[in-house]
């Protein structure tokens, strides 16, 4: 993993967005492990209308908390993450999820290549090289399945499409403040020539909470973001 003491003398102001739902078990060690990483960032947490103590637990650990009046599901936490981070003129934020499953060590790989241009956005991909992460059979197949849809599409071979662990630097962070396309976000960043690349993490079990993806919320998620996907991609040659 990356040294960020070489980055320290860039001046380069980070944000990490941490979205929050019900997360008041596990916040309290994401906010330790990002301070016993030593990286010189800010954090965010965005409580998506929790019902739990996941404000108050983040508050008391000293962290700035963006509370939404109620639930507006990932997509909304997030933007309301890169608002923050444009408003505050932010060089690079980091997404940063709130389950304890990311490592903020390894916030100076993802950064590294936003830093040298060579990406303009960085993913924590758990499957770039064989890591000790373990999903079921079911997540698997569909990881798969949108790999080579995204593929097929944009000619990009991103592997882990959809891992919250991202890294973006200036040009994405107003993007997404101004319109995140939670869909079809890898395709509407290949259409706009961005660049996005992946880099191998490892990831945990989650540390608190329960995940919202059950089986049945998986395979509607499979169908939408297939036709969102497939659909934009035809009106974009359309208008071509």
């Amino acid at each position: 993993m990356s040294d960020m003491s070489a980055m320290d003398g860039q001046n380069i102001k980070i944000l990490v967005i941490v979205p929050a739902f019900n997360e008041e078990k596990s916040i309290s060690k994401v906010i330790r492990s990002l301070y016993e990483s030593g990286h010189n960032v800010d954090m965010v947490v965005v409580d998506d209308g929790s019902y739990d103590n996941t404000s108050k637990v983040a508050e008391k650990n000293g962290v700035k908390v963006l509370k939404l009046p109620y639930n507006l599901g990932i997509g909304g936490a997030v933007q309301t993450g890169y608002l923050y981070a444009k408003e505050n003129n932010y060089d690079i934020a980091i997404q940063l999820d709130g389950d304890g499953q990311h490592d903020p060590a390894y916030i100076g790989d993802l950064i590294a290549p936003l830093l040298s241009g060579r990406a303009d956005m960085v993913i924590g991909s758990r499957y770039v090289k064989k890591t000790g992460y373990t999903s079921k059979l079911s997540r698997r197949i569909g990881m798969l399945f949108f790999s080579g849809l995204i593929t097929l599409l944009t000619g990009n071979p991103i592997k882990d499409t959809t891992s919250g662990f991202r890294a973006v630097n200036r040009n994405i962070l107003e993007y997404f403040a101004d319109n995140y396309p939670e869909v079809d976000v890898l395709v509407r960043l290949h259409k706009k020539k961005f660049k996005v690349m992946e880099i191998p993490v490892e990831m945990k079990e989650r540390q608190g909470g329960t995940s919202s993806i059950t089986p049945l919320r998986s395979v509607y998620y499979m169908i939408k973001v297939s036709i969102v996907l497939l659909i934009n991609s035809i009106r974009s040659g359309a208008l071509s």
